[in-house]
Order: C-alpha cells, then sequence, then structure tokens
C-alpha cells in the first residue's frame, strides 16, 4: 500500500489574487489553511542548517495549550546535530516528501516517506538530509509527563504502509485509525495517528471529549463541523480544537479524506491553574 501526502513547498502568491480566503481563529478551533503557508510565513531554528519550517501550533494563551508542530522543510545536505535543545521534550517525526536520514541513541534509520519516529524526551539525537530533493516532515513537540512507576517509552521506528488501519466499529469499513502506538501502552501521554475516511463517510455525532487535538490534512477534502460552525478543508490545511470544541465530518469525496492527528492522553488532569 501506499499513500499520497500533501507537503507546502512555500512561493507567494501574485498580486492579482483576491485576499478572500478561509482562515479561521477562534476561542474554540482555528483553520490555517494552505494557502497561508508562503515563504514570507515561515521561521527558522537555531542549530538547523538549509532548513526552514512552517509553525502551524505552539502553547499560546487562547491556542493550543500541550503540544507545538511544525512542517520542516530541509534542503539536500541540510539538518541538524542539535535538533532539540529542550530535554523534557519528546517528539514524533512523520514523513511526508523525501527521506530523513535519523540517528538516535546510537542507531541510524532511513525515514522514507510516511515513516514515523517517536522520540522519547532527553534523547541523543541528530537528522540530516543525505538525499538530492527535499525533504519535508512533521514535528510535533509535547512536554513529556513522567509518573513515578512508569517509565518513559522507547524510541520507535515504523511507517504508515506498513501498518494495517483499526476499523471503527458499525462503519462498514469507512472510518480507519492507523495506530503507531498501543493505545493501552500508558507509558504514552500523547498519540500521533492517521485517521482514513472512505468517500461518503462521517462522524455521525458531534464528538466532545477532553483531548486537545490538531489535524493536518494529508489528503482530500471534507466538511468538518467546529464548534457551531461548518468548514470546509482541503488536503494542506491544518486546523486545531481546543479541549471539549465539539467536532463532526462529512467526507463527500471524490477521493479518501486523511488527516495527521494529535491528540493528549492518558494523564489526570492537572488541578493548577496553568501559567504561562
Amino acid at each position: 500500500m501506499s499513500n499520497t501526502y500533501f507537503a507546502p513547498s512555500g512561493g507567494h502568491p501574485p498580486q492579482t489574487q483576491l485576499l478572500t480566503d478561509r482562515a479561521v481563529f477562534t476561542d474554540a478551533y482555528a483553520v490555517i489553511p494552505k494557502g497561508t503557508m508562503r515563504d514570507i510565513t515561515t521561521s527558522f531554528l537555531p542549530f538547523w542548517n538549509d532548513t526552514r519550517l512552517w509553525v502551524i501550533a505552539r502553547p499560546m494563551t487562547g491556542f493550543a495549550e500541550t503540544f507545538s508542530h511544525y512542517i520542516m522543510e530541509v534542503a539536500p545536505n541540510g539538518g541538524s546535530d542539535t535538533p532539540e535543545t529542550d530535554a523534557s521534550a519528546e517528539g514524533v517525526l512523520f514523513v511526508v516528501d523525501g527521506t530523513a536520514t535519523l540517528s538516535i541513541n546510537g542507531a541510524t534509520h532511513q525515514l522514507d516517506e510516511g515513516g514515523y519516529a517517536f522520540i522519547p524526551p532527553a534523547s541523543d539525537w541528530s537528522l540530516r538530509n543525505t538525499s538530492d530533493t527535499t525533504l519535508r516532515f512533521h514535528w510535533i513537540r509535547k512536554a513529556y509527563e513522567a509518573v513515578p512507576g512508569l517509565p518513559a517509552p522507547e524510541v520507535l521506528i515504523l511507517n504508515e504502509n506498513d501498518i494495517a488501519p483499526t476499523i471503527m466499529p458499525d462503519t462498514d469499513g469507512k472510518w480507519g485509525t492507523t495506530r503507531f502506538v498501543d493505545p493501552t501502552d500508558l507509558r504514552h501521554d500523547m498519540h500521533v495517528t492517521i485517521v482514513t475516511f472512505e468517500p461518503g463517510a462521517v462522524i455521525p455525532f458531534l464528538e466532545t471529549h477532553v483531548m486537545e487535538h490538531g489535524l493536518y490534512v494529508l489528503e482530500g477534502k471534507a466538511a468538518y463541523r467546529l464548534n457551531t460552525d461548518w468548514v470546509e478543508v482541503e488536503a494542506g490545511d491544518y486546523m486545531w480544537l481546543r479541549a471539549f470544541c465539539p467536532q463532526a465530518c462529512y467526507a463527500g469525496g471524490p477521493g479518501k479524506f486523511r488527516y495527521l492527528l494529535y491528540k493528549d492522553v492518558n494523564r489526570h488532569m492537572g488541578l493548577k491553574p496553568l501559567t504561562r
């Protein structure tokens, strides 16, 4: 099985383009359309060479609270020997274009398109683009919430194309989730999965739950219900959903609708007010 993944490439729209777009930012959700991911909205990181990124989620008042989400673009021979400067951060990498060479804790791995890596906190790792084409990958970071008596999870190197999706019950096979982590493994405090809807599939009720979400559309298009609004989204768009934001989906086709999904899991709710 092979899959199609949308990846931004930057550029800049012409002066003749209309300003009208689908960007939305509210207290409950945000929609960042693919058209906003231009050269002018990129950022850079210390100790990364020949690399730029789009920051599409970050902890801040009124926005993401538990995670950050980058789309990284690394030129040939680019990368970093000191990619993560926060020892408390765990990470997930997901490659959508090109090939990454990941060295972690003394072992070297090649991540092709569909490649997934879970990086535990305080890991010794580096990443390079040793190919002659541009590398693009998602990097989701979270401050790991350690629990006394539970060790931190180990490194995971996987590929979506080697994993059979778990089909949601009573959906006639139209709604599946590709899971990289065993959901019963309580060492993990975040899950990054891929959700796939076949044409005509729906989320048939307004999900309302404690998990915060980040959704990057990898393929296709759909109508998505966010709080009280229906929005249209397509490959390359990003959605952030605050905890308890009502959500539903109608994937009308003509092809599959697929997104990379972040959520925080498996921990007690903090009882002290959040401070930033």
